[in-house]
């Protein structure tokens, strides 16, 4: 069972072969091959700095749930209410 950690849009992942998981949106259109820069690699008995190269599939492009952003500062009259959708991208993990 090997593992990694890979850095994408300012976040870290640890992902695994054949994962499938959601990060922060990447320029690419749904189908295309990514490789993406492995911080760290292990193997579950030890764990190696080395940067090695993971091998990615992109599988679909989204937008997260809403979440409602409110401002208000009180006896001011001031109240703000504003909605977000953060976008994302979903891949699948080739090869580590």
């Amino acid at each position: 069972m090997s593992f990694a950690i890979i850095r994408t849009g300012g976040k870290q992942f640890s992902v695994e072969s054949g994962e499938t998981l959601r990060v922060p949106s990447i320029e690419a259109k749904a189908g295309d091959k990514v490789d993406l820069e492995a911080l760290m690699t292990g193997d579950g008995k030890k764990a190696s700095l080395d940067t090695a190269t993971i091998k990615a599939t992109i599988i679909s492009h989204g937008r997260g749930e809403k979440i409602i952003v409110f401002k208000k500062k009180r006896r001011k009259q001031y109240k703000r209410k504003q909605g977000h959708r953060q976008g994302y991208t979903e891949i699948k993990i080739e090869k580590i």
